[in-house]
Parts: C-alpha cells; structure tokens; sequence
C-alpha cells in the first residue's frame, strides 16, 4: 500500500514539472529587446530629405545640408508599445527630436515628437507634428538635466494613450491621449531646419511592450 502511495505522489509531481516545463516553453516572452542601431551603418534606417545621415567612429550622425531644410532618419519598422533608449549629444545648434508612431512623405511627417534642443527649449516636451502642436513642455525648472555638449540619456516609453519621456534618469513629463494611443508607425530622428544643427547619437536601443 506505501508502494502505491509512493509511485502515486512520485507521478504527481512528474505530471506537474513537465506541466510547468511545457508552459515555460510555450509562453511567449512579455518583452522583447533589440538594438536599432548596428554602430556600422544605416541598416534598418530610411533617410527622408536632403540633410546628411552617416556613421562615423560607431556613432550616428546628422547634420544640416546645404539647403538647411528639414530631415529625418526613420526606421523601415513599424513600432506601437514600447520604451525607446537612446543617447545624444548636442553640438552647434543642436535642434532635433525623436518622433513615435509616426509616418512620412517626403519631409513631411506626422506623429509625436519628443524634443530634442539646445536649453531653455522644452527636451522632453511632446510636439505633434502637422497637428496640434505642443501638446506638453516639461516643468522649466526640470532644464537643468540637460548637459549640452555633453551625453544625455533620453528614455521614451508609449504604452497604450500613455507617452512618458525622461532625461538622465529625471521624468521630464507623462502624457495620456486617444489619438495617439490609436497610431502605430515609425521611429524617427529629426533635423531642424534652419542651419547649422549637429548631433550625435549611440546606443539606440527598444524594448517591446
């Protein structure tokens, strides 16, 4: 009877770990992390107008052409959930942005920007762009974290209606909105038109939601 009772448990427990062990296969993981930027070249990236997108020394680089114009570098994917990490640095000028869920035609382009631009400009306010405009500006007091000249962090995170942005690890502001919750699109770098504008980015990295 104790032999019975002993090959019944010692099942049990088979059944069970080859349960969990199936589950843990099947399930599908809850992020996924890719890397958008190869350090070599512009794999994955479109470029949309006339101003200058390059690699150099691992860095991406963009730069006013001479019609100082507006430019984008977008990726080729499509992208709704997730949390965007990358790194910039501003010389010159240093007007840019990154756009989510976005679309483009030409140097036309609709969607949401988080900024990207020299002090006392509102990094990490939200633009939409051939829309509302701005739709949120960070606390100006909140400026201060930006070290121009210098590497930044910018982390953006769109989950559903929410849009939050942070800069060295500060949130710089928190966003809820229907229209765009309801968009999917692309990931984009921006130049400013004007002139005269330079940045540089690394270590451009998303996480799937």
């Amino acid at each position: 009877m104790l032999r019975i009772i002993l090959l019944s448990f010692i099942t049990s427990i088979f059944i069970f770990c080859k349960s969990m062990d199936d589950r843990q296969l099947s399930k599908e993981p809850s992020s996924e992390s890719q890397s958008l930027f190869n350090g070599k070249d512009l794999s994955g990236w479109e470029i949309y107008g006339t101003e200058k997108w390059y690699v150099d020394d691992g860095l991406l680089i963009c730069e006013s052409g001479s019609d100082k114009g507006y430019g984008y570098l977008a990726t080729t994917g499509t992208y709704k959930n997730f949390e965007l990490s990358l790194e910039f640095q501003q010389e010159a000028n240093g007007n840019s942005g990154v756009f989510i869920r976005s679309s483009i035609e030409g140097t036309k382009i609709t969607g949401w920007q988080a900024e990207v631009a020299p002090p006392g400009h509102s990094t990490g306010g939200i633009y939409e762009s051939y829309g509302r405009g701005w739709l949120i500006k960070p606390d100006p007091s909140l400026d201060k974290h930006l070290k121009m000249g210098e590497w930044n962090n910018m982390t953006i995170k769109a989950d559903g209606d929410t849009l939050t942005t942070y800069l060295n690890g500060v949130k710089m502001i928190s966003l809820t909105d229907e229209k765009i919750g309801a968009a999917t699109g692309q990931i984009a770098l921006q130049i400013h038109d004007g002139g005269g504008i330079k940045v540089k980015w690394k270590n451009i990295t998303l996480q799937s939601i």
